[in-house]
């Protein structure tokens, strides 16, 4: 008897793995926010500048500003990562040094993929993408870019075109459109924002450090002067790790995530394809 396989239970798994995976970042933050909060608090008692007990800090009103402003550097950390990836799919490729292949191309490969290409969009329901090819990369892969199915491109190098028959090609390129079809450009691009918002974290934890040592070397000697230079170091100490720690936490999630998309897509791929 033949083996078969239900698809769309595959797809469903992934999906639910997927979300419990973007939870986790989730977590992640509202870890990164209490740990900033406690290494404040640890300052500000290091350095006598705050009477509160520590059994009190977390009703404090001072929490609310140093949460908001947590929060704030991350959304804007975010948003500047936002800002640099705005050209999208387009950008990206001729970043790349990927050559735009055109519809009505005659060469014999080329004309395949964009029979294909039609196909698939057809059989997903996807507008088709713009198509690039790099030229010059005999190894075979591909992917998709874009922040909307509109302004999609999908890029393949000259290895794909080469070394696939038919089939094979159809299947690399329905795995693509399976990206498109369930979101993931735009999942990963929220994933990448905030991995840059958790990193500015760590960025400014190390500002503050550099700023503690050098002006620790001017210090006067007066008693208040050293207690508020070690608070900041000690909160540059903190931000810093807490920053590098959570990108690296943040990007092994970031993996898992992106292991269940690519197997969403294989399953996607099956529906897409009926082989």
């Amino acid at each position: 008897p033949g083996l078969t396989m239900d698809f769309f239970q595959h797809q469903e798994r992934a999906r639910r793995k997927t979300g419990l995976l973007v939870l986790y970042f989730i977590l992640a933050v509202i870890a990164i926010v209490v740990c900033v909060n406690l290494a404040v608090l640890l300052a500000l008692f290091w350095g006598d500048f705050q009477s509160v007990s520590a059994s009190q800090w977390f009703s404090h009103p001072f929490i609310h500003w140093i949460t908001g402003l947590t929060l704030a550097v991350m959304l804007f950390g975010c948003l500047l990562k936002l800002w640099q990836l705005r050209n999208g799919g387009q950008g990206l490729a001729e970043m790349l040094g990927a050559r735009h292949i055109t519809m009505d191309s005659t060469a014999t490969r080329e004309k395949q993929l964009i029979n294909v290409v039609e196909e698939m969009s057809i059989a997903s329901g996807i507008p088709a993408p713009q198509l690039y090819v790099l030229d010059k990369e005999t190894a075979i892969n591909a992917f998709v870019a874009g922040f909307r199915p509109s302004e999609t491109v999908l890029v393949v190098t000259q290895g794909t075109l080469n070394e696939l028959n038919r089939d094979e090609l159809q299947g690399v390129i329905a795995h693509e459109f399976s990206h498109i079809f369930n979101g993931d450009m735009r999942l990963n691009v929220r994933l990448i924002a905030l991995l840059s918002g958790i990193l500015m974290i760590g960025q400014i934890g190390g500002f503050l450090l550099r700023a503690s040592f050098y002006s620790g070397g001017r210090t006067t000697g007066r008693n208040r002067d050293g207690r508020a230079q070690a608070a900041m170091g000690i909160i540059g100490v903190a931000l810093f790790v807490i920053g590098y720690v959570g990108v690296f936490f943040g990007r092994l999630i970031q993996a898992a995530v992106s292991r269940q998309r690519e197997n969403l897509a294989d399953a996607s791929s099956v529906q897409f394809t009926r082989n």
